[in-house]
């Protein structure tokens, strides 16, 4: 009786079997853009899953008009979850601890927006088509593909 109790007592999670990550709701105060793949919500940091955007001080563009790469995903990420509630869906995490997610800002998928709008590269095989289209597109940093940094690339 006393195992059955202490059975049903218990943290769930005691013995590794813990609960899936549940989502994570932001509200646009909460939210902090720290690239193009990284989002603060609340005292959460998430990046997001199945993408790859070029960092901060990452240069590209045709000399003389070099421009930072990095900053400019950034800024069409911070364009996206601009004034709006964002729910992130924790799919595991990174080297660093961050929660990798899929994040849902004004019904839209944030991750394949980034993708779509040529501001990332697709990780995930179910963006790649967003990818193909984008570079066929000339979208984004795809507009002065032949310029892109060369780190990114390589990804």
């Amino acid at each position: 009786m006393a195992a059955l109790f202490l059975g049903f007592g218990l943290p769930s999670n005691l013995f590794g079997s813990a609960p899936a990550d549940r989502p994570i709701t932001a509200e646009p105060a909460q939210i902090r853009v720290f690239d193009g793949e990284t989002l603060g919500l609340g005292d959460r940091i998430i990046r997001l899953s199945g993408i790859a955007a070029p960092a901060r001080g990452e240069v590209c563009g045709s000399d003389p008009a070099r421009r930072d790469c990095g900053a400019a995903a950034a800024a069409v990420l911070a364009g996206l979850v601009h004034g709006q509630k964002i729910t992130c869906r924790v799919e595991g995490h990174d080297a660093f601890q961050r929660g990798l997610g899929r994040c849902i800002a004004g019904g839209r998928d944030v991750n394949a927006a980034m993708v779509e709008a040529g501001f990332a590269l697709a990780s995930a095989s179910v963006l790649r088509p967003l990818e193909i289209a984008a570079r066929d597109a000339r979208q984004g940093l795809w507009a002065d593909a032949g310029q892109l940094p060369a780190e990114w690339r390589r990804r």
